[in-house]
C-alpha cells in the first residue's frame, strides 16, 4: 500500500515549477455652605481609557505588537514563549503556492483560509541575538498528508484586514543580529485552509545568532503544542 505522505509542488505562474521536500464622569460639585463663598474650580479633565498593553514593549526593530484573535495554545520554551490566537476566517483572494502531486492548486480564490497570530516573548532574562528568521513557528494539521508545511496565501492587504503583520521586522531596521531584549514581545501572523474544529500542532524554531552574526546551531530548539482551530 502507498504511503500517505505525499510532497506538493511550488507554483509560478499557474505552472509547477519546483518540487519540495519539505470609563465615568465626575460627581457634580457639593452646595456651597450658606455662609462661605463660592468658589469656582476646573471640572477634571476626563481620563481616557486605553487598549491594554502587549505583553511585553517590542524591541527597536519590531512592528508594533498585534494583539487580536483568541488564544488557542502556548509554546513554551527555554527562555521564550510563543500564544498562538486565532484571528478569524476570510476568503482567499489569489492561489497558493502550492499544487498537489495531480497539479490542483491547494488553495483557490474563494477558499475559507483562516487567520492565526504568534505573539512572542523573551522570558530569558537576558538579550538574545536573532537572525532574520527569528522565531519560526509553522503550523500543521493533524489531518494534513503532505511531507511538506502548509500552504498560504500571500496578500499584503489580507494581513492588514486582518490586523496582522505578515512579518514581525519594521523597515529600515538594519541588518542582523536584532537584539531581542528580556521581557519584550514581537508578532507575526500566518493563513492556511479553515478547517473547523481541527486539531493542529504548532512547532515553534529559535536559534540564537553568535555575536558574529552567524547561527548558534548548539542553542537550536525546537518546540511545539497542540490546539485546535474552532
Amino acid at each position: 500500500m502507498p504511503s500517505p505522505t505525499r510532497v506538493l509542488s511550488a507554483t509560478l505562474g499557474g505552472l509547477a515549477a519546483v518540487t519540495l521536500l519539505a470609563g465615568c464622569l465626575p460627581a457634580a460639585p457639593s452646595a456651597p455652605e450658606p455662609a462661605a463663598p463660592a468658589v469656582s474650580e476646573p471640572a477634571p479633565e476626563p481620563v481616557e481609557e486605553k487598549a491594554p498593553a502587549a505583553a511585553g514593549d517590542g524591541p527597536e526593530w519590531a512592528k508594533p505588537t498585534a494583539n487580536v484573535g483568541e488564544k488557542i495554545a502556548t509554546i513554551t520554551g527555554d527562555g521564550f514563549q510563543v500564544e498562538v490566537y486565532q484571528v478569524g476566517v476570510t476568503q482567499a483572494t489569489k492561489t497558493g503556492q502550492f499544487v498537489t502531486p495531480d497539479g490542483v492548486p491547494v488553495i483557490s480564490p474563494g477558499d475559507d483560509i483562516v487567520f492565526v497570530n504568534y505573539v512572542i516573548t523573551n522570558t530569558s532574562g537576558g538579550d538574545i541575538a536573532l537572525r532574520y528568521s527569528l522565531v519560526a513557528v509553522d503550523a500543521t494539521y493533524a489531518s494534513w498528508p503532505y511531507l511538506q508545511g502548509m500552504d498560504s496565501v500571500v496578500d499584503g492587504a489580507l494581513f492588514e484586514q486582518m490586523q496582522v503583520h505578515s512579518g514581525a521586522i519594521a523597515p529600515g531596521s538594519g541588518d542582523s543580529p536584532f537584539i531581542w531584549p528580556a521581557g519584550t514581545t514581537f508578532s507575526y501572523g500566518q493563513n492556511f485552509l479553515y478547517e473547523k474544529n481541527g486539531p493542529i500542532t504548532f512547532e515553534a524554531t529559535l536559534t540564537p545568532a553568535l555575536p558574529n552574526g552567524d547561527l548558534d546551531h548548539d542553542k537550536r530548539q525546537v518546540v511545539s503544542a497542540d490546539g485546535v482551530i474552532s
